[in-house]
């Protein structure tokens, strides 16, 4: 069965946006488990707070028996970083994808404002933002990303909350290994070399022909990349590297 993957979602979305991937490495036959962050999916209501989706995450992987490769994307990369840096002895690995941006500058830039405007309308732009993952992911991808729901009602505390969040030093207080994964079209890659430089061991992917969503936008490769990661860290077992080992990086895969 190998070590376990915990899946953590984006903004807006829920474990459902994982579909692909679950379903592809479940065949292979890896336990794995897609988790709803408050505020999200079947947890919608609940207020969003950084604490409680960390506790969310911790959960899930003590429930795959309290060690897993953690695979988290956009809102749930930031997330995954944060569950790392608060229970290394949990995280086996770390897979942090679409999120090297620094969240003080890019959320507070790029969705506060849009937030704002969203929620002055009726259906605090569920119409809008149903249409552009439609418009903007394959119809499988579309169909995975909005079965779960989205909750426009959680944007706000979000950013709230992941603005203030010293994202660089949780990703440098793990020292596991961590690959950092972008799509080459994703334009949160912006801040993607100091993140690598943060890890104490870690190492950056670019999917060529991908987006910001680059699990929805290529899900077999992205599946095969975590199904390989998962393999990865297995054999590495429990070694730790020391403080300074040296980091890799690859342009493209």
């Amino acid at each position: 069965m190998g070590l376990p993957v915990v899946l953590v979602h984006g903004l807006r979305l829920s474990g459902t946006m994982w579909r692909p991937q679950q379903e592809m490495l479940e065949a292979q036959g890896r336990r794995v488990v897609a988790v709803d962050l408050p505020g999200h999916g079947t947890r919608r209501g609940e207020v969003f707070t950084l604490p409680g989706a960390i506790g969310a995450v911790a959960e899930a992987i003590d429930a795959v028996g309290g060690r897993a490769l953690l695979v988290g994307l956009s809102l749930g990369g930031f997330v995954s970083i944060a569950v790392a840096a608060a229970h290394p002895g949990r995280v086996a690995g770390l897979v942090a994808a679409g999120c090297t941006a620094r969240p003080a500058q890019t959320l507070a830039q790029v969705y506060r404002i849009p937030a704002v405007l969203l929620d002055r309308l009726p259906d605090h732009g569920q119409a809008v933002n149903e249409r552009f993952h439609r418009l903007t992911l394959p119809s499988d991808g579309a169909a995975a990303a909005l079965d779960g729901g989205l909750a426009m009602e959680a944007a706000r505390a979000v950013i709230d909350e992941i603005s203030d969040m010293e994202v660089l030093e949780a990703l440098g207080a793990y020292q596991g290994p961590v690959w950092l994964i972008n799509g080459a079209r994703d334009a949160f890659r912006i801040h993607e070399r100091r993140f690598l430089e943060a890890c104490v061991d870690g190492r950056l992917l670019n999917v060529p022909r991908a987006g910001h969503m680059v699990s929805l936008d290529q899900p077999e490769n992205f599946a095969k990349l975590v199904g390989d990661i998962a393999d990865a860290v297995s054999v590495r077992g429990a070694e730790v590297p020391p403080p300074g080992a040296a980091r890799s990086s690859d342009p493209q895969v």
